[in-house]
Order: C-alpha cells, then structure tokens, then sequence
C-alpha cells in the first residue's frame, strides 16, 4: 500500500460520513415522519428499520468519493493498489463493526445474529459497496 496513513484517513471521514447520514436519516424518520423510535417500538424501531434499504445507497454514494480522493493523492495510482485497498478497507469495516455495534455495549448495540443475520441483505450491500470504493474510485481517475 503506498500511503497506508492516507487510506485509513479515507476511510474513516467516509464511515463516519455514513454513519452520520444514517442517523440524521433516523432522526428525520422520528422528528418529520413521526415514526416510532427504539423506546417506543420493538429492537432498534420502526425508524431505524425504515432506513435499512438506504444504507447500501449511502456507502455506494460516499465510499466511491473517498476511494477517488485516495487515488488521486498517490503519485502511481493502479488497479492493484485500489484492489488492496479494497481487501484493507473491507477488512477495517468488518472488524470495526464487529467490535463498535455488537462487542461494545451502548444503546445501539446489536447481537451477533441483530447484525449479521437479522440485518440481511443490507450488511452484505454495505460490505460490497464499502470493497468497491477504491475501484469505482480508480475507474473515475
């Protein structure tokens, strides 16, 4: 990897980006829609559920920004690299997650089977998008 600092740089404004974007969706859904929030409905609420399909669109939307900006702040940008890129920024997502919404505990925390099971289709999409950053982001190059 030729700038491992600038990578996990990247990769963090664009996880933080979505994970501020589902929230404010969330928000939205309860504040405008008036939805049911986790207190008032069942596991994370009719508010958070209904914003489950977006976030695969989110990641698609963000992480192919980010995976640019990496690319063209190398001086040799290549498929190769994107495509460790990929496998790195994959790898940091999926451990991330495991320890920050199922291993720790907070008011959103999820089981094991909340998030890899329960959450289906849509952890896969979100995997999928966040793998393809980096090469939708060398292709725009």
């Amino acid at each position: 990897m030729q700038n491992i600092g600038f990578s996990i740089l990247c990769f963090f404004v664009a996880y933080t980006l979505v994970t501020w974007v589902g929230i404010i969706h969330t928000i939205f859904n309860i504040k405008v829609l008036h939805m049911k929030s986790m207190k008032e409905s069942p596991g994370m609420g009719e508010c958070y559920e209904k914003t489950k399909p977006w976030h695969p669109l989110y990641n698609i939307i963000i992480f192919p920004i980010f995976g640019l900006v990496y690319m063209k702040g190398l001086t040799n940008p290549s498929l190769n690299e994107a495509l460790i890129t990929c496998a790195f920024w994959a790898g940091i997502a999926i451990v991330g997650d495991l320890v920050g919404w199922v291993l720790i505990k907070h008011p959103w925390r999820l089981t094991f089977k909340e998030f890899y099971v329960d959450y289906q289709p849509w952890i896969t999409l979100i995997y999928i998008a966040i793998f393809l950053g980096p090469i939708i982001g060398f292709i725009l190059l």
